[in-house]
């Protein structure tokens, strides 16, 4: 009797390792992302404000993409409207999120779990309160097929 919930275990406890294993190699490891070479440049002595209004918002999200949880600051997002993974323009409305200050390395952590470049455009916006941030937003797909069309 003891032995099925040995296998079961160690079945759920693998189970488990894959799933962090693949979820890493998807979204947070430099392996099998490839950006563009147009990127922003980001300089290495800075410190950067990213406002997040997904994923990004739990804590334990930004812990394992960059290393460290973090303060979110609750912030607003005027003229966006959340739709599923994205922002949409959308006048009067306003996305809430918050505010993360990163530093260089976190920053190219952000940029590799939200695949920049490949599947985000990182571009800096206003906030409510008329800071500026960076905000990740999903690639036009028209540019996404013009960019395979050309890588072929």
């Amino acid at each position: 009797m003891k032995k099925p919930i040995l296998y079961t275990l160690a079945a759920i406890a693998t189970l488990v390792v894959l799933g962090i294993g693949y979820l890493w190699l998807t979204f947070a490891s430099p392996y099998g992302y490839n950006p563009a070479g147009d990127l922003p440049d980001i300089d290495d002595d800075a410190t950067y404000s990213v406002f997040v209004y997904g994923t990004l918002t739990e804590p334990w999200v930004r812990w394992l993409v960059m290393g460290r949880a973090g303060d979110g600051e609750p912030a607003k997002l005027p003229g966006f409207r959340k739709d599923e993974l994205d922002l949409k323009p959308a006048p009067g409305a306003v996305t809430e999120g918050e505010v993360i200050t990163v530093n260089a390395d976190e920053l190219r952590a952000l940029d590799r779990y939200e695949r920049l470049g490949v599947r985000y455009e990182r571009v800096e916006l206003t906030l409510q309160d008329g800071d500026s941030a960076w905000v990740y937003r999903l690639m036009d797909p028209l540019v996404l097929e013009l960019s395979d069309e050309v890588s072929n």
